[in-house]
C-alpha cells in the first residue's frame, strides 16, 4: 500500500493530477559484485511499501526455493533480478529499471551490473541519470570496481553521488571503519569532476538507514537513504542559459500550419525570442510555442513542444534551433567514446554518427589514448575493444553542431553506429572542438582500416590466371573490398604497383615477377573461391 493510498480511493484524478506535478529524480546504482544494489532496491521498495501484495508473495516463495537467505527473511534482490541468468548466477546483468514515488518525488532507479565484462551496461543506465548511488562493502572498502563506476558517474556528467557503505551489520556498524572507508574515498575523489558527494553507512538486509535512521549507528546523524533521495536539489544541474532544441519533425497537417517539433534540451526559450536554425545560419522570431494541452510564453527542458516561426525559412529535421549564445559547428571534434561491440573499432573505418537527431557518416580518425577504466591510467592503443574507453577525434563528413558534453548533454553526447548492422557499436561525449594541428596525411592504417583489408599485390599463375583474376575482383567488389586488375605494363609494373597499394587497394597481378608480389596462387590448384578463403583465413581482408 502506497502513501497516496486515501486520495486513489477518494479522488483518482486529484491524484493523478498531484502525480503528474512531482519532480523526477532518475538514479542508477553500482559497484562491486555482491555489494548489494539490488538488495538495496528490493529494501526501498518494501519499506517504502510500493510494493505489489502479489509480488511480495511471489518473493518470498522464491526466497525459500532459492534459499540464499534465512528461514524467514526474505531475498529482495529477487524484486530487480528479473533474468533467470542472474538468478542463477547471482549477478546482475542486464540494466533493471524499477519505479516508485514518494509524496515529494517520483524516481526511477537503474539497476546496473557490477562485473567490469557489462561496462557498457552501466555506462548506458548511467547515461540518462541525475544521480548515482555507489555501494561499497564495509568489509572490503573502496576497491578497483568503486572507482571504475565512479569514473563513468563523472564521465556522464552524473553531479551527484551518495556512497553507500554498506552491510555495516557485518563489522558491528563500526565507526572506526566508515571514517576509514570515507577518508579513501574521497581521496580517489579528488582526481575526478565530482563535487557533490553523500556517505550514508547502512545494512540494505536488514534496513539499517535505508528508509528509516537506524537505531543500531547513533554516531551517523546524516539522514538516511530514502530522505536524501527525497531532498536533494537537481533542478540547478540543467543547463538553463543556453537554449538549445533539436529539431525532430516538421509538422505541416494544412497549408496554414508550420511548426518545428522536438525536446528541449537546453535553455529557455520564449515567446517572441529571436532565433538561429543552424547549421544553415538562417534566422527569424518564435511566433508560438505550440503544446497539447494549449501554446505557451515559454518553454524549458526537458518539454517536448512546437515552434512556429513568424519568417518562411528552412528548417529540416537535424537542424538546431538556438538563441543567443550560439554552439559549436565544425566536421571534427574531440570525444570521449565507450565501445559497445564485439567488434573491435579500429580508425578510419566508416560508422554513421548521430548526435542529438542528425545523423551522418563519419568514422574515429585518431585514437589520442584509451583509459583504463580500473586506475584511470592512460595508454597509446591502435584499435579499440569491447568496453574499452578512449580520448579519440571524430571526423564526420558534414558539419555537425555541439557543445561540450558537460554543457550539454542533449546537444554533446553522440552515438555510433554500423552501418551495415545498423547496430549501435559506441557512445560519446563530446569534449571540444579538434585540434586542426593534429591532422596529417592519410595513413596507410587509415586506408585499411577504411577498406577492411590491406594492400597487397596478388600474383596468380597458370592457363587460367587472366579469367581467376576477374573472377576474384568480381568476389571482393561484392564483399565491401577494393581491387583492381594490373596486366602487364612491363617496365612500369613495379611502378604501377607502388601506386595502387599506396592507395590502399589490392592489387591482382596475372603472371607477375614474383618480386613485385606479396602473395601468389597458382589458378590451376586455387579456384577464386579457395584464394577468396585464403585471404580471410590470413586476415587480409576482414
Amino acid at each position: 500500500m502506497s502513501h497516496q493510498s486515501d486520495l486513489i480511493s477518494t479522488d483518482i484524478n486529484a491524484y493523478l493530477d498531484q502525480h503528474e506535478r512531482k519532480e523526477l529524480l532518475r538514479f542508477l546504482t553500482c559497484g562491486n559484485v555482491d555489494d548489494g544494489k539490488s538488495t538495496l532496491i528490493g529494501r526501498l521498495l518494501h519499506d517504502s511499501k510500493m510494493i505489489y501484495e502479489d509480488q511480495l508473495a511471489a518473493v518470498k516463495a522464491d526466497s525459500v526455493k532459492s534459499g540464499t537467505t534465512g528461514t524467514g527473511t526474505i531475498d529482495l534482490a529477487l524484486l530487480v533480478d528479473g533474468l533467470q541468468a542472474e538468478r542463477e548466477q547471482g549477478i546482475t546483468i542486464d540494466v533493471a529499471y524499477r519505479y516508485f514515488s514518494t509524496s515529494t518525488r517520483k524516481f526511477i532507479i537503474a539497476d546496473t551490473p557490477g562485473h567490469e565484462q557489462y561496462t557498457r551496461n552501466m555506462a548506458t543506465g548511467a547515461s540518462t541519470c541525475d544521480l548515482a548511488v555507489i555501494l561499497i562493502d564495509a568489509r572490503y572498502g573502496v576497491q578497483t570496481q568503486t572507482r571504475r563506476h565512479s569514473f563513468i558517474a563523472s564521465l556522464l556528467g552524473i553531479k551527484h553521488i551518495i556512497v553507500a557503505i554498506n552491510k555495516m551489520d557485518l563489522v558491528n556498524f563500526s565507526e572506526g571503519t566508515y571514517e576509514k572507508i570515507k577518508k579513501d574515498y574521497l581521496e580517489f575523489a579528488e582526481k575526478l569532476n565530482l563535487s557533490d558527494i553523500y556517505f550514508i553507512p547502512m545494512s540494505a538486509l536488514q534496513g539499517d538507514n535505508v528508509v528509516n535512521k537506524s537505531d543500531n549507528m547513533p554516531w551517523f546523524t546524516g539522514k538516511p537513504m530514502m530522505e536524501t533521495l527525497n531532498t536533494i536539489e537537481i533542478n540547478s544541474d540543467k543547463n538553463f542559459t543556453d537554449p538549445r532544441m533539436p529539431v525532430q519533425y516538421v509538422n505541416r497537417p494544412n497549408l496554414d500550419f508550420r511548426g518545428f517539433c522536438g525536446t528541449i534540451a537546453a535553455g529557455v526559450f520564449h515567446k517572441g525570442d529571436n532565433i538561429t536554425v543552424l547549421p544553415s545560419g538562417k534566422t527569424s522570431k518564435i511566433k508560438s510555442i505550440v503544446t497539447y494541452d494549449g501554446e505557451l510564453q515559454q518553454a524549458f527542458p526537458p518539454m517536448a513542444v512546437t515552434l512556429t516561426l513568424e519568417d518562411e525559412i528552412d528548417v529540416s529535421r537535424g537542424d538546431l534551433i538556438t538563441s543567443s549564445t550560439l554552439p559549436e559547428i565544425a566536421d571534427s571534434f574531440q570525444a570521449t567514446i565507450v565501445w559497445m561491440a564485439e567488434q573491435t573499432m579500429t580508425p578510419g573505418r566508416q560508422y554513421i554518427i548521430k548526435q542529438a537527431t542528425r545523423s551522418v557518416p563519419g568514422s574515429i580518425s585518431k585514437i589520442d589514448y584509451r583509459i583504463d577504466v580500473n586506475t584511470l591510467e592512460r595508454f597509446s592503443a591502435t584499435e579499440l575493444h569491447l568496453n574499452e574507453i578512449a580520448s579519440c577525434t571524430v571526423s564526420v563528413n558534414a558539419p555537425v553542431v555541439f557543445d561540450p558534453y558537460q554543457k550539454s548533454k542533449g546537444t554533446g553526447s553522440f552515438i555510433i553506429i554500423d552501418r551495415l548492422t545498423n547496430v549501435t557499436v559506441g557512445a560519446g561525449m563530446i569534449s571540444g572542438v579538434s585540434d586542426k594541428s593534429s591532422f596529417t596525411h592519410v595513413t596507410p592504417e587509415e586506408r585499411s582500416a577504411r577498406f577492411g583489408q590491406k594492400a597487397v599485390a596478388i600474383g596468380l599463375t597458370g592457363a587460367k590466371a587472366g579469367e581467376v583474376a576477374y573472377q576474384l575482383e568480381r568476389k571482393l567488389f561484392v564483399s565491401g573490398h577494393v581491387a583492381t586488375i594490373l596486366e602487364n605494363q612491363g617496365e612500369n609494373q613495379a611502378k604501377y604497383i607502388e601506386v595502387i597499394k599506396h592507395a590502399g587497394l589490392i592489387v591482382l597481378c596475372p603472371e607477375c615477377p614474383e618480386k613485385l608480389l606479396d602473395m601468389q596462387f597458382d589458378t590451376e590448384k586455387n579456384t577464386s573461391e579457395q584464394i577468396l578463403a585464403s585471404l580471410k583465413a590470413k586476415k587480409t581482408i576482414v
